[in-house]
């Protein structure tokens, strides 16, 4: 299998780390976030590790302020695509909320990149708008395709094949 690279995105809590966990069910995944080394920074600022609102807003903003200061997450995401073109993971998944960074990557990943948007419809229109522009702002993408997270757990590995072997084979 040639090896190949999606990045994800969705908003808070619609399941991509869920969805990522089932593809590894069937491929050996490696699964990477650009905010990982945010979350380092932010932690020596006080971060406590929860995703309220306001944290979430400050992260954002963070990652914002990182990224024009030294591209920190862009760097991080470069680095861990080095790392996956020497194992033997077969799919990277990248986890990236701004538009702007994800069309860079997907320019720096190369021919065998996808994106990939989850949704979640009841959860997001029940808990509506999260407050920053990471969260608020991921539809402001054309994704290669959208993956709907309606389902029960039992059927998301199956689900979630079929659906990346269909993208895969675009």
């Amino acid at each position: 299998m040639t090896k190949q690279v999606f990045i994800i995105n969705g908003s808070g809590g619609v399941g991509k780390d869920t969805v990522c966990s089932a593809a590894a069910q069937s491929w050996k995944v490696q699964n990477i976030s650009s905010i990982t080394p945010i979350l380092q920074v932010a932690k020596a600022a006080g971060w406590d590790g929860t995703k309220t609102p306001a944290a979430r807003r400050f992260l954002s903003q963070l990652k914002a302020d990182c990224t024009e200061f030294n591209d920190l997450p862009f760097r991080y995401c470069t680095e861990q695509l080095q790392i996956f073109a020497e194992n033997d993971a077969e799919l990277l998944f990248v986890h990236i909320r701004e538009p702007e960074e994800i069309e860079r990557f997907r320019q720096t990943a190369g021919v065998n990149c996808k994106t990939i948007l989850v949704r979640r419809p009841t959860l997001e229109q029940a808990r509506g708008q999260l407050g920053n522009r990471s969260d608020d702002g991921v539809a402001a993408y054309t994704y290669d395709a959208e993956f709907l997270n309606d389902g029960s757990l039992e059927e998301l590995p199956a689900k979630v094949h079929d659906f990346l072997q269909a993208l895969i084979k675009r």
